[in-house]
């Protein structure tokens, strides 16, 4: 049966750390995100008011601070493996973030069939977020679809992994799910629970695949 592999980014593929932390961590901004992640986790900020107000932050950005963010970011080991074992199953894969679009689109080069995240203005910002791109957990629902559609898919064919809250609204609606290194949110719900650094073992949860 061909699947869709569904990838959570911050917390998931990233070990203990986020796309906004990692970027933040190149402008010397560690501590002022970490205010932000801590409103957000609460419950304080939406997810179209934490980008905006990383956006403030991160005036100074340049493509050269987020090629750095992301080779630099705690990468699980063997996304590339994984990914290639899918695609030679004749199964797909993909990432869906709330993190910047600019950021997530990198793992197209590791694999990926298909990477979508928040819409952020050009790198180096020129103008304001627009909360209107800014993807919220359900929209991980509503991208899952729209992939199942193109893919001549089901939601019954879908995988997904993730940590967090963000990921539970896909957990509750596919029927395979892996919680990797997650909150109680997700492994309290996963079919698998993973904890661990590379993902060759979290995809070996599910063991034939088939």
């Amino acid at each position: 049966m061909t699947r869709l592999h569904l990838f959570d980014l911050d917390g998931t593929l990233i070990h203990g750390s986020a796309a906004a932390i990692e970027i933040s961590r190149q402008l010397g901004l560690e501590r002022e995100i970490a205010a932000l992640e801590r409103a957000f986790a609460d419950g304080e900020l939406t997810t179209a008011q934490f980008a905006e107000r990383a956006c403030a932050l991160w005036g100074a950005l340049t493509e050269d601070h987020v090629a750095a963010a992301f080779e630099g970011a705690p990468w699980l080991a063997g996304i590339r493996e994984v990914w290639a074992d899918i695609r030679a199953r004749g199964e797909r894969c993909a990432v869906i973030s709330i993190s910047p679009g600019f950021f997530v689109s990198r793992l197209l080069e590791w694999g990926a069939d298909a990477t979508y995240g928040s819409a952020w203005p050009a790198v180096p910002f020129r103008e304001p977020v627009d909360p209107a791109g800014i993807l919220t957990p359900a929209a991980k629902v509503r991208i899952a679809d729209e992939l199942c559609a193109e893919f001549g898919l089901t939601r019954d064919h879908c995988v997904a992994y993730g940590d967090s809250l963000s990921d539970a609204e896909l957990f509750t609606v596919v029927p395979v799910s892996v919680a990797v290194n997650a909150d109680h949110h997700v492994s309290e719900i996963a079919s698998h629970a993973y904890t661990g650094r590379d993902l060759r073992e979290a995809y070996e949860l599910m063991g034939n695949h088939s």
